[in-house]
């Protein structure tokens, strides 16, 4: 909860602070600087970058109306599938954490339809949001390993 409450600016500083004070205890013995949960916390774009490049490319196929790295929030514009014209939908993406965690995204979606020529607003269908907080933490998941595997 206070972790949440904390501004970018506040939460990268202590990053630095931390950071700064775990390096010099690792040099020159061959030890990592800090365990692999505390290292995957700390970004420089004030939210879990795994999380944050995975909705990215989750939502690749929407236009994107607002993009806010430092606050962890990505608003995509009305995407109209060619498939169904007569129905847009609109999701936006919150991470709310540093840790790579479930509690950490939260998706939510507005769906309109076309009624007499105006666009009307119309319940999402059930599943859409768990199924894009599912696919984003798959994705987050499938990047740490990969990062984890490289070194």
């Amino acid at each position: 909860m206070i972790e949440q409450a904390r501004s970018p600016a506040i939460r990268l500083a202590a990053a630095l602070v931390v950071g700064g004070l775990l390096l010099p205890a690792a040099c020159g013995r061959g030890q990592q600087p800090a365990t692999l949960a505390q290292e995957t916390q700390l970004t420089t774009i004030g939210v879990n970058s795994h999380l944050w490049r995975a909705s990215l490319e989750t939502l690749q196929f929407m236009p994107l109306a607002q993009v806010d790295s430092a606050g962890g929030v990505i608003v995509a514009d009305w995407y109209q599938n060619p498939a169904t014209p007569g129905e847009r939908v609109k999701v936006t993406v919150a991470i709310l954490d540093g840790a790579l965690r479930a509690d950490a995204v939260q998706v939510s979606a507005q769906r309109e339809v076309m009624e007499n020529g105006r666009w009307v607003a119309a319940p999402v269908r059930a599943g859409t949001v768990q199924r894009l907080e599912e696919i984003i933490l798959e994705r987050a998941r499938t990047m740490r390993q990969a990062a984890i595997a490289q070194r």
